[in-house]
């Protein structure tokens, strides 16, 4: 079972080298890693990803024309033949992420996509829902306890959350790729994604014994792209049963039981959040 993780990159040097450290740290078990270059402005972007490229063995693709997110996402979804991570150059991964999401696969073989806790990620976000939290300062220490005591229970969700995002082979094959005509530089095309993945018979899944932490809103971000009205009635165009369904999750928040278990393992490890 192969994973590739690939890597959108525009500009947020500061981010991208805490990123693409934490990815030489934690890439054993990755099949391949795929950093793509969507024309950055900022000078330096080049001379980092080919260096680390070089040292580590990485796929390296210069984009000459800014693309935006969701085609250079695409690229790479269609550039990896196996089992895929999309992860933001604005994350940082932690020990044994790839385990937990190979995990995932062996264990949920209708498996669409898979999200992972994080301290930033909307309906993923950890210890409290909905909420924006401060980098971890025991990350790694988390992340050990959630794979190696939590018994995963690998809840549905209603939609992944793009900052870090597998999708899986078979979704690739039977759903595609994110939809570019509707969804341009960013922002909606996950959700889109999801509902998709779950209209062909697959599932949206948390990978609840992995954490990723993410710094939010960096990578893209100067190119002034953020969630609009506009966004919404494009998602909506195509679902307009979306608001109607997430806010009926969020209403029930399913996920809140099994945050609280997690919080009392971390605790009795004596990990405080």
């Amino acid at each position: 079972m192969q994973i590739d993780v690939v890597v959108p990159i525009y500009n947020a040097f500061e981010v991208l080298q805490k990123c693409l450290s934490s990815l030489e740290r934690y890439q054993s078990n990755i099949n391949q890693i795929v950093l793509i270059n969507d024309a950055s402005t900022d000078e330096r972007i080049e001379q980092l990803i080919n260096e680390i490229g070089k040292e580590n063995g990485w796929k390296i693709i210069h984009q000459n024309k800014n693309l935006g997110f969701v085609k250079t996402a695409n690229k790479g979804l269609k550039y990896s033949d196996n089992h895929t991570i999309l992860l933001n150059s604005d994350t940082i991964v932690t020990k044994y992420w790839i385990d937990a999401f190979k995990q995932a696969l062996k264990l949920n073989p209708t498996l669409g996509t898979a999200t992972p806790w994080s301290n930033n990620a909307e309906i993923c976000s950890f210890p409290k829902f909905l909420m924006n939290h401060p980098l971890p300062t025991s990350i790694d220490e988390m992340a050990k306890v959630l794979y190696k005591k939590h018994q995963s229970k690998y809840p549905i969700l209603p939609t992944a959350v793009g900052f870090c995002m597998l999708v899986s082979q078979k979704a690739k094959q039977l759903v595609g790729f994110f939809d570019e005509q509707h969804f341009g530089h960013g922002y909606g095309e996950e959700n889109d994604y999801s509902l998709r993945v779950e209209q062909a018979g697959l599932k949206n899944i948390l990978c609840d014994n992995a954490y990723v932490a993410h710094v939010g809103n960096q990578s893209f971000a100067d190119m002034d792209i953020k969630p609009s009205e506009e966004t919404m009635q494009r998602l909506l165009a195509k679902h307009p049963d979306y608001l109607i369904m997430i806010q009926k999750y969020i209403d029930q928040d399913p996920l809140s039981d099994l945050r609280s278990q997690i919080i009392l393992l971390l605790n009795k490890e004596g990990i405080i959040v």
